[in-house]
């Protein structure tokens, strides 16, 4: 079983720039947490000081319950795996896999059943004797990976692993990953700036924004309920305006392009209230122009067909930006652009920030 990891208040400086600017993480053992968001927000950084690569200007970091604050990273028994592999050149995949064990004197006849081990589990028993430049990417990220749990790590840091590969092979490896962890167990911290990567093997996700986490949450809650305008923006596709809250017949709406909409009450809403909309593209449907009196009345000015969904691009008379529709591919074949539409949003699929 992994371990469990938490840091307490983490902060980490630069000159006058604040990269960590109190930090709370908690993983839970066994869980794969990752963070999450654009360059610059921290995420590497805050990894950095989990693996005792940067000392922590404040706060505390703990690995089942022992403080590992001021304890260097050898002495840690984490396993890191970063963008650049860092194997040696002049060793063969088995021989960089032994290192790590060879490190810690273990009998020969340990060392030979442990790397056997490790290479079918990341399905290069046919590869050990090839050198890092005979390998491919993605090979030779499953060589650093296993040389990561070659000493069985109680908690495994990667830092944004798979970049640096094509997107058939990264998509390929990230399955592997997910499964290698749920297979041993381990507790790993991820970190990327992909949203889909985090979304699909991810237990949690900690959206970081400015050096601080903007919001922690499984990937569907994180999708389903953004809690901030950062997290809705950017987790998925969605439409997002500033707009102002008008009633209409006592039911508020928000005034998008020309149109209004109506929206659920989800807390005070005073008329003339300023606030950021948003919601997904498949929450919408096509209705009726007719009877639309509450949808959004446009024109399709593109067509996007992304395999079992279509995205369509509806520009909406006073809006600056076209509003994005997600269909069902089966549902807009009939479809073409310059189109009239009528697009109908249910009120509670509008989330509302202030």
């Amino acid at each position: 079983m992994g371990a469990r990891l938490q840091a307490v208040g983490l902060e980490k400086e630069y000159g006058a720039a604040m990269a960590v600017d109190g930090v709370d993480l908690d993983a839970r053992p066994g869980e794969f947490v990752s963070l999450l968001g654009p360059s610059g927000c921290g995420k590497t950084t805050s990894l950095r000081l989990i693996a005792g690569l940067e000392r922590p200007d404040a706060g505390r970091i703990t690995i089942d319950g022992r403080d590992v604050t001021d304890v260097p990273p050898q002495r840690r028994g984490l396993g890191m795996v970063f963008q650049q592999y860092a194997l040696f050149p002049n060793l063969n995949a088995y021989e960089n896999i032994a290192f790590a064990l060879r490190v810690r004197r273990l009998p020969k006849a340990e060392v030979e059943r442990r790397v056997a081990e490790l290479l079918a589990v990341v399905h290069l028993e046919d590869a050990a004797g090839r050198y890092p430049h005979q390998l491919s990417g993605g090979m030779q990220q499953r060589v650093a990976l296993a040389r990561a749990l070659a000493a069985e790590p109680p908690l495994l840091l990667l830092d944004e692993p798979l970049s640096a590969l094509d997107a058939a092979i990264r998509d390929e490896l990230r399955t592997e990953l997910r499964r290698l962890q749920r297979a041993l167990e381990l507790t790993v911290i991820y970190v990327t700036h992909d949203q889909a990567e985090a979304m699909a093997i991810s237990d949690r996700i900690v959206v970081m924004e400015r050096g601080k986490v903007n919001q922690v949450g499984s990937p569907q809650e994180l999708y389903d309920r953004p809690a901030t305008r950062f997290a809705a923006g950017f987790i998925g596709a969605s439409n997002r305006r500033l707009t102002t809250v008008e009633l209409v017949a006592g039911h508020p709406t928000i005034r998008w392009g020309d149109a209004r909409l109506p929206i659920a009450r989800n807390g005070p809403l005073p008329p003339g209230s300023t606030v950021m909309a948003a919601w997904r593209p498949e929450a919408a449907t096509l209705t009726d122009a007719g009877n639309a009196a509450s949808a959004l009345h446009g024109r399709i000015e593109l067509i996007t067909f992304l395999g079992p969904i279509t995205r369509l691009d509806v520009r909406v008379p006073g809006d600056d930006e076209p509003v994005l529709v997600d269909l069902v591919s089966t549902a807009a074949a009939h479809l073409q652009t310059g189109q009239s539409v009528a697009v109908s949003i249910p009120p509670d699929a509008i989330r509302i920030y202030a």
